[in-house]
């Protein structure tokens, strides 16, 4: 039997290697996909092969990642439950893609993945296998393996010689990419406890940022943001940089209890420096470019779009078919936006475009007013006719 495992090097895919090796008599081959975590490409190569992999397998999917997948859900306004900019649920289905892509190109029989039980990603990684190659068998070992508690785990990696980057001290899960980085475990289960300094990675303690505050326009076209402070720059470069920025400031922080797919909630940590302030640039350019039935008509779909990426249908055709009427809403969202970013803050002052619907002469209450108030009498009264219908037959029935 041949099986590739999406491999991450962490603690849970280091124990699967030897682990589906001894279970399933299988050769193993890993894929990892580099979405901007930091990863040493012949590092993770030569600890997959020690660890007992035949093949190891790694792709730069920067690129990828942020132009079908992040920015995407950038014009969308993609946000789960208001907060989350979705990093590791928008990685996981390019992932999942490039993992059975391999598993053909190698003749293998199965995949297998790192997810919990109780997990978003079992449901990513899976209804993704699912749309792309249902002939493959999945293999999920943290399901059904007799390591119940990380610290099982990091003893049964300490016996085979596995290097770890974590310890029992440290027990944290971290998925890192270009977009965000999402922590968990450790004594942040409890939700009363703030989360310790060191599980940050890419935000510094806004205690600790720069004193005052620096101020950056960001330029965007059809919705995809294209420049800082007029410097034209390719997508994966606009973001490291907007990440170094806004995280030395602390900007990007988020701590969430959020609804799980499987019906139970979590305690999220979430970082985010880049997506945070870039979705708050992109909503602030739709408001003054959507027309009031499309804005609220589209935070509806921002919504939806959301929860269908968390719950990991991004295959499917409802995606799709939204995504089709999202492309269809940016094509003006033109134009700049001005952010001030302080510590642990980064707040709105200035947004212009071509587009823009506001009017000073209709908005204004000073000189050069041009909207007639004579109009509103009028208005009113057709506005309100159907309620002052409903009120006079209240009143008729004796109900006031």
């Amino acid at each position: 039997m041949k099986i590739v495992c999406a491999y991450s090097g962490g603690l849970d895919t280091s124990c699967m290697i030897p682990w589906l090796s001894e279970h399933y008599d299988a050769e193993i081959v890993t894929y990892t996909g580099d979405l901007g975590q930091g990863v040493e490409t012949e590092a993770i190569r030569h600890k997959a092969l020690s660890t007992g992999a035949s093949l190891a397998f790694v792709d730069d999917l920067r690129d990828r990642f942020v132009n079908e997948f992040c920015f995407p859900a950038l014009r969308a306004g993609a946000l789960y439950e208001g907060l989350y900019p979705l990093h590791t649920a928008l990685g996981r289905p390019l992932l999942a893609q490039r993992l059975c892509e391999v598993a053909e190109e190698v003749g293998a029989d199965a995949i297998a993945h790192g997810c919990t039980g109780k997990g978003n990603d079992q449901v990513r990684f899976e209804v993704a296998a699912q749309c792309l190659a249902p002939h493959l068998k999945v293999l999920a070992p943290l399901r059904t393996w007799e390591l119940r508690t990380r610290e099982q785990e990091i003893d049964y990696a300490i016996a085979r010689g596995i290097e770890l980057p974590i310890t029992k001290e440290k027990p944290y899960s971290i998925d890192e990419n270009i977009w965000g980085c999402a922590i968990e475990c450790g004594e942040m289960e409890n939700l009363w406890t703030e989360p310790p300094p060191d599980v940050w990675r890419m935000t510094k303690d806004p205690a600790e940022a720069p004193k005052g505050s620096v101020e950056i326009t960001l330029s965007f076209a059809k919705g995809l943001p294209v420049a800082i402070d007029g410097e034209s720059l390719p997508p994966v470069l606009l973001l490291e940089r907007l990440n170094k920025l806004a995280g030395d400031y602390g900007v990007g922080r988020i701590d969430m209890v959020e609804n799980r797919v499987v019906g139970l909630k979590s305690r999220e940590v979430y970082e985010g420096p880049a997506a945070v302030v870039l979705h708050q640039a992109h909503r602030e350019l739709e408001r003054i470019v959507l027309d009031r039935p499309t804005s609220h008509y589209k935070a509806k779909i921002s919504h939806d779009f959301a929860t269908l990426v968390y719950d990991g249908l991004w295959f499917g055709p409802l995606r799709e078919a939204m995504q089709a009427f999202i492309e269809q809403t940016q094509e003006q969202v033109t134009g700049d936006v001005r952010v001030r970013i302080s510590a642990g803050l980064s707040r709105v002052t200035g947004r212009r475009s071509p587009y823009s619907m506001y009017d000073d002469g209709l908005a204004t209450y000073s000189d050069g007013d041009t909207f007639d108030h004579t109009a509103a009498e009028g208005f009113l009264k057709l506005y309100g006719l159907n309620y002052a219908t409903w009120g006079r037959v209240k009143r008729r029935m004796g109900q006031h």
